[in-house]
């Protein structure tokens, strides 16, 4: 199966890396010529994934057309917020019937859209019944090292669903199929945002039982929100939804967790975004979900408290004394 990979940072080249594990002819499109230069020529993506050999069956180009040419499954992993772009760029490029599968977390800024819903309003319609989305907990550098991992594709259409599991299918990376597209979708997206909030508690020496209750009470807020845009609550508790929040939430590997963690030592968001040098998806969609939440009147504090302290100047110690604060209640009232 001829693959195509749009996006080369750590994400979009650890799946290339899959397909072309088996052996499939697989493209990988990226704009920094620097990158795609390193992967052409070492078979290594020196800036997002160093120290890992590539597989030889995977190719690396600049021209999207290329890319694309006689490709018979598109992934797109480029950050949440390039979507709509790239989508616009390669949807005259894509032929009818070619699975097109996000790899995206993200809720776009200016217009609250889920990644299916901007890649709907994007792309044809004849391409909408192709369309599956790829989460769960899956750190890059673990899927390009081999690691084993497991992660759901979701999609409207069963036959193309399975489609896509079977062409990612390797030893050690288990697909899982669901029908359930915005609960993987506000999974994936929100799950960034409750990982700052892990890290700046753990930054601020919180310990293991303030971690556990913001991974239990950010998955209320991450089912709250993804019922009342119409997601079944079972699949928050599935790969998507609680395995990626754990997984996000306790891990160095995480780099939503890391900034909140140097926020919680009293470092400036700029200084961590700096030094990370890659996309924290969590630090946009603060402003997404917290926007998304109040439009649907999703009461969602934890998700809020990151809001305030990064867009709003709270500092830490004051957002999360404001967040014990809160009124006593029910657990399962909210």
């Amino acid at each position: 199966m001829r693959s195509a990979v749009l996006g080369a940072g750590s994400w979009g080249t650890a799946l290339a890396s899959v397909l072309a594990g088996k052996g499939y002819p697989t493209a990988l499109w990226g704009r920094d010529p620097a990158v795609v230069a390193a992967l052409a020529q070492r078979r290594e993506n020196p800036r997002y994934l160093p120290g890992i050999t590539l597989p030889a069956s995977l190719s690396a180009t600049t021209d999207l057309a290329r890319a694309l040419e006689g490709a018979e499954l598109v992934v797109l992993a480029v950050p949440s917020h390039a979507i709509r772009q790239v989508a616009i760029e390669a949807k005259r490029l894509i032929h009818a019937g070619t699975p097109l599968v996000s790899a995206a977390k993200g809720i776009e800024v200016d217009t609250l859209m889920t990644m299916n819903e901007v890649l709907e309003d994007v792309l044809p319609v004849p391409l909408h019944p192709y369309l599956c989305f790829l989460g769960g907990p899956s750190f890059a550098k673990e899927v390009a090292r081999g690691l084993p991992t497991a992660v759901t594709i979701a999609g409207r259409w069963e036959r193309v669903a399975r489609q896509v599991q079977e062409a990612f299918h390797a030893k050690t990376f288990r697909p899982y199929t669901s029908g359930d597209i915005q609960g993987c979708e506000i999974g994936g997206c929100v799950k960034n945002v409750v990982a700052i909030a892990a890290g700046l508690s753990d930054g601020m020496g919180f310990g293991a039982n303030a971690r556990a209750a913001l991974i239990t009470r950010g998955l209320a807020e991450i089912t709250r929100l993804a019922v009342k845009k119409g997601a079944n609550p079972l699949t928050l508790s599935g790969l998507a939804g609680l395995g990626d929040l754990v997984l996000t939430c306790s891990s160095e590997l995480s780099r939503n967790r890391t900034i909140g963690f140097g926020m919680g030592q009293g470092r400036s968001l700029e200084e961590m975004q700096k030094e990370l040098g890659q996309v924290a998806e969590g630090v946009r969609n603060a402003r997404s979900v917290y926007d998304l939440a109040a439009r649907l009147g999703v009461e969602m504090p934890i998700s809020q408290t990151v809001y305030r302290m990064l867009y709003q100047g709270v500092p830490a110690q004051a957002a999360v004394r404001d967040l014990l604060g809160r009124e006593t209640k029910a657990e399962l009232q909210g």
